[in-house]
């Protein structure tokens, strides 16, 4: 009981921090999000066992480079598609290898192009179109917490069949299927809040585009956090920090929208050339 509390009352305080900075202005934004992006690579440098200045300073430039536009379109469409690709490579080592080669060999691949290049899209998804947009963020990050709340409440009281058990024992199927109806569900509560609060952004954002949103964001979530279980087992720890307790690290706790950051902005750009 006293876990359940802890682990409540860390969860609160950090999607309260999340959420207000969100929605003061977009310097906040971006500052909180710096702060997180530089703890969440320090927790990785520490997966890797790689010690480096020259990491923080790529993410700084990355971050100020891409998130505030001083590169064109053209570089930031090279970074989505080489991370991408990168992200489907440790898919493919996710599913048919033992050891991810990243891990071993270039780390700097990974670190760069899956998780430095997570935050830079996690950071141009509220400007995708120029103008610095909360709800979109903000909606995408409730279809996270949607997902990993009821993909865990639903895993612990109806799990059953194994979902990858040599890389995350605990993960069902069934808690995988909770986790799309609770993304799907709370894409439908944030298109009502919409329509209330800001009846304009709905005119591109209907229903059926956060609906996509919220099947992007709980699959490609859920590949997020297995790609950080098999690193957390090759490092042969069971959290990537102590920062939340009850949670483990931030790493722990964004995992599942570094990873599905690049795909969402992704479709945020489609959305935004065909509409």
């Amino acid at each position: 009981m006293k876990e359940l509390i802890v682990r409540t009352l860390s969860g609160v305080l950090y999607i309260s921090i999340v959420i207000i900075s969100m929605f003061t202005s977009h310097e906040w934004f971006m500052g909180l999000f710096f702060i997180l992006s530089v703890i969440t690579l320090s927790e990785f440098l520490k997966l890797v066992h790689l010690k480096s200045y020259l990491a923080y300073a790529l993410l700084a430039g990355a971050l100020y480079f891409f998130s505030y536009s001083i590169f064109d379109n053209n570089a930031v469409t090279l970074l989505l598609i080489l991370c991408c690709f990168v992200n489907l490579f440790l898919l493919k080592d996710v599913l048919w290898v033992s050891k991810i080669p990243m891990f071993e060999k270039k780390k700097y691949v990974a670190i760069i192009l899956y998780l430095i290049s997570g935050f830079v899209f996690l950071t141009l998804i509220p400007v995708y179109k120029g103008n610095f947009t909360p709800e979109i963020i903000g909606g995408v990050f409730f279809l996270i917490w949607f997902n990993d709340s009821f993909a865990y409440l639903v895993g612990k009281n109806f799990g059953k069949r194994k979902l990858l058990e040599r890389i995350s024992p605990k993960k069902t199927i069934e808690g995988f299927i909770g986790g799309l109806a609770g993304a799907i569900l709370a894409s439908f509560l944030i298109f009502k809040c919409l329509e209330v609060y800001n009846p304009e952004l709905t005119i591109q954002f209907n229903l059926i585009v956060w609906i996509i949103m919220a099947v992007i964001a709980s699959v490609f979530g859920t590949i997020g956090d297995l790609i950080q279980s098999k690193f957390k087992r090759q490092a042969g720890v069971k959290d990537s920090g102590i920062l939340m307790p009850g949670h483990g690290g931030l790493y722990d706790r964004l995992d599942s929208i570094i990873f599905a950051s690049p795909f969402i902005y992704a479709f945020l750009q489609i959305v935004y050339y065909v509409s």
